[in-house]
């Protein structure tokens, strides 16, 4: 039941992923989720140092790209004052958003990682298609409607992998 939901790597923030560590598993490209990923779901800019991550990405040869289930509004607005290419109301964790990201991206699917903080639509979708899946820890407490849902479940299956002995970003701290 667990293997769609089991992302390959926990990590508490984006900022524990490198280039270094993503060449080295063969991995060129990302795609990421926005809300909660990158920034929280109620900010609308990118934090100096989310632009400095995905800039030393993009300098090191990583190619990203944004998948969001949000609104065009809201991607658009964090990402093209970056020149970050992005899909907005992505429907994850249906596979559509994911293909097509692969398509701009150009790559093959074993070369790109998608890093989200949703178990139920970020790393689910991905590993439907067997992409390499980080889950970051969110990076606000708070949540959007749906989300909350999801954090619930979320929450459940975390207890699951505990009592499992399988450890998550949860026993980081």
């Amino acid at each position: 039941m667990y293997n769609f939901l089991l992302p390959k790597e926990f990590v508490t923030s984006v900022f524990e992923i490198t280039a270094d560590k993503l060449k080295s598993l063969g991995i060129k490209g990302i795609i990421t989720d926005l809300d909660n990923t990158l920034i929280e779901w109620n900010r609308h800019d990118a934090t100096d140092e989310i632009a400095n991550w995905l800039k030393a990405m993009e300098d090191e040869g990583i190619k990203v790209i944004i998948a969001s289930n949000n609104n065009e509004e809201r991607v658009k607005r964090f990402a093209e004052p970056l020149g970050i290419p992005y899909i907005f109301k992505a429907k994850k964790p249906l596979g559509a958003a994911y293909l097509a990201a692969l398509k701009q991206l150009n790559l093959d699917r074993k070369e790109v990682v998608m890093v989200g903080d949703q178990l139920l639509t970020d790393i689910m979708g991905a590993n439907r298609l067997q992409l390499y899946t980080i889950l970051v820890r969110p990076v606000a407490e708070s949540d959007g409607l749906v989300t909350k849902f999801n954090r619930f479940v979320e929450r459940r299956v975390f207890n699951s992998l505990k009592r499992r002995g399988i450890k998550t970003w949860e026993e980081k701290e």
